[in-house]
């Protein structure tokens, strides 16, 4: 069976572009490996439309329920590969589509330190939502300056004994709001200019070693900003920025014609979920309004 449309990836955008190809009656079909995308880790969403806060598992729970209300088939899956608008996933199966939307949102940036994947789950993380309950009564670390590594902090200082939040720069970057909110709390220990070089411990972290000095910590969450996913943009031949995301024209349009992208896959200036919740309604209208010239 060819659907009408194919949508990769199950994030804001991603599940926003379903909901709204079920209202035109499409055939559509969404794959994603990570139910909720990167979004689901956000451990506090302040700036979504009729929420005054929810955490992003909550937020994206409710957007893939409705999705699945609306009776679209959803895939968990992972895609490999995409050759004439034939998709082949990592479990073996293949699809085919008139269109489609690459939703793919992105990949959490690393630290770049030797044995980092040595610590991983073992005292090291990339979400504090997933993890922030193991932290009770330890000394942590979040390393980042932006929204999610504050937002981050906040929450481990409910469960951690301590909490440094390190960041390279002189200046941070976080929303006066977030930064506000850290400064309040007794808990949180700001480090500026400062830069991980080294991770230690045996089987567990057990201290980071900074520029600097060196700390005692049995948690590491890095929140040092994210990385488009273009292993299929380079498949599918997609004109990228210098920083490998996909440009789109104002309707989600790609170069390649039949394929759209929407989220933060695409070079929008802002990464929110409201713009990815919107980049994924212009693209299935996209779809729709192509499918029936």
């Amino acid at each position: 069976m060819k659907y009408d449309l194919i949508i990769i990836g199950g994030g804001p955008a991603g599940l926003t572009a379903a909901m709204y190809a079920s209202r035109y009656k499409l055939n559509t079909l969404l794959i994603t490996k990570i139910p909720g995308g990167v979004a689901s880790t956000a451990s506090k969403i302040c700036n979504f439309p009729t929420y005054e806060d929810i955490s992003g598992f909550q937020l994206m729970k409710k957007m893939e329920d409705q999705v699945k209300s609306l009776n679209v088939q959803l895939v968990y899956d992972e895609v490999i590969k995409i050759s004439n608008f034939r998709i082949q996933t990592a479990k073996n199966k293949e699809y085919e589509a008139k269109k489609i939307i690459l939703a793919l949102g992105t990949e959490r940036r690393k630290l770049g330190i030797k044995n980092e994947m040595q610590f991983l789950g073992r005292g090291l993380s990339y979400c504090a939502t997933c993890d922030c309950q193991l932290q009770k009564n330890k000394d942590v670390a979040v390393v980042g300056g932006s929204n999610a590594a504050f937002s981050s902090a906040l929450l481990l200082a409910d469960y951690a004994n301590k909490v440094y939040l390190i960041y390279r720069g002189t200046e941070l970057k976080a929303e006066p709001f977030w930064q506000e909110q850290v400064k309040k709390n007794k808990k949180i220990i700001i480090l500026l200019n400062e830069e991980i070089t080294q991770l230690n411990g045996d089987k567990f972290l057990e201290s980071i070693k900074l520029k600097n000095k060196e700390l005692k910590i049995q948690g590491l969450f890095v929140e040092i900003g994210s990385i488009p996913d273009t292993k299929l943009a380079q498949q599918l031949k997609l004109k990228t920025d210098s920083k490998g995301y996909i440009i789109t024209d104002k309707q989600q349009r790609t170069n390649v014609k039949g394929i759209y992208a929407a989220g933060d896959i695409t070079n929008n200036s802002l990464k929110q979920i409201i713009t990815a919740c919107g980049e994924g309604a212009t693209a299935a209208n996209s779809v729709y309004q192509d499918l029936n010239k």
